[in-house]
């Protein structure tokens, strides 16, 4: 019998997705939407590459 145990991803530290980062600056214009002009630029949130998206890697003891 195998016995395995789940460490916690050291990438995303078992939250199961990174978190998108935003940068916002005055000094230049990012998109317009309408008259109003968006001066953050934003990533999404995406599944974590290193555990595919569950929060533990699966380590064989």
């Amino acid at each position: 019998m195998t016995q395995e145990s789940k460490t916690v991803c050291p990438t995303c530290n078992g939250k199961k997705i990174i978190d998108g980062t935003c940068e916002c600056n005055m000094e230049w214009r990012g998109t317009q939407k309408g008259d109003d002009w968006e001066d953050c630029q934003c990533t999404p949130d995406q599944p974590c590459p290193t555990c595919s998206g569950t929060g533990y890697i699966d380590s064989d003891s």
